[in-house]
């Protein structure tokens, strides 16, 4: 009966083979089943979505906990089961950073962005991490626009500025950011070696020879030049500019060092 009704609905019979499909009914059934198994529960499931709020909900406790590892985690799984949510790339992005993994936080804080470009705190959360790895022109903009979002926002107004000094001393010739605490700077092995090696040069051998001479001896006993503070404070600087112009890459990386501890934002909430 079902194949008479179908015949005389679609006015065929059976012996129009031309019609046939290559797949039996059954094949047809098993392949879309599988395509369906590969989709994202999310889309499909809305309890998932309930699941990955719980999830988000978690990481931000651990934050709080300051147990980032498992804050990174909680987030990830979120986004496994929604991945079209902002706020868990953003949450992560923060935890990565905490970890001092910068470039990752940074391509979560750019998921974020392409799923809702008005997110502030996403572009927020990506200057900090840009600063991290000495992206200051970059880090600039993303405040930038940050503020322009959210322009009574005081931490990216604090962070807007440091950026922004951080820029200016790489981009000045003579700028050589040794604001850092000598104890980092004695300990370090890379110093060590270089200073060895400065004390070599005899324009060196002469300026910590006059400094000497003038702590032990008084003004009076100053050798070189170093009779008052002003060349003293020069000879520093002299020496400064040698350690700069010989290794670099030390420098940056004691800058670094520094800016860890004053980067502001640690105590920012979590969404």
């Amino acid at each position: 009966v079902a194949i008479q009704c179908l015949e005389t609905v679609f006015k065929i019979t059976l012996e129009d083979t031309h019609l046939a499909s290559s797949q039996h009914l059954i094949e047809m059934f098993t392949n879309s089943i599988q395509k369906n198994d590969m989709l994202p529960l999310s889309r499909s499931l809305p309890e998932g979505v309930v699941k990955a709020d719980q999830l988000k909900d978690e990481g931000n406790n651990h934050m709080k906990e300051e147990n980032y590892g498992a804050a990174v985690d909680c987030y990830t799984r979120a986004i496994e089961l929604d991945p079209n949510n902002a706020v868990y790339y953003c949450n992560r992005a923060a935890a990565q950073s905490k970890l001092n993994n910068f470039r990752e936080a940074i391509k979560d804080c750019e998921s974020a962005i392409a799923i809702d470009p008005k997110y502030s705190k996403a572009y927020g959360r990506m200057g900090l991490a840009l600063t991290s790895v000495n992206k200051y022109e970059e880090a600039v903009t993303s405040y930038q626009k940050a503020l322009d979002l959210d322009p009574e926002n005081d931490s990216y107004k604090s962070n807007l500025k440091m950026a922004e000094q951080k820029l200016r001393d790489v981009s000045s010739p003579t700028g050589t950011g040794l604001s850092f605490d000598m104890a980092s700077l004695i300990n370090n092995p890379a110093f060590i070696s270089m200073a060895a090696s400065l004390m070599q040069n005899p324009q060196i051998q002469q300026l910590m020879s006059g400094m000497m001479s003038n702590a032990i001896g008084g003004p009076a006993a100053g050798v070189g030049g170093l009779s008052d503070l002003s060349s003293l404070i020069h000879a520093g600087q002299q020496f400064a500019q040698q350690i700069q112009q010989q290794n670099p890459e030390l420098i940056e990386q004691l800058r670094n060092h520094i800016r860890s501890r004053y980067l502001s934002g640690s105590t920012e909430e979590h969404s």
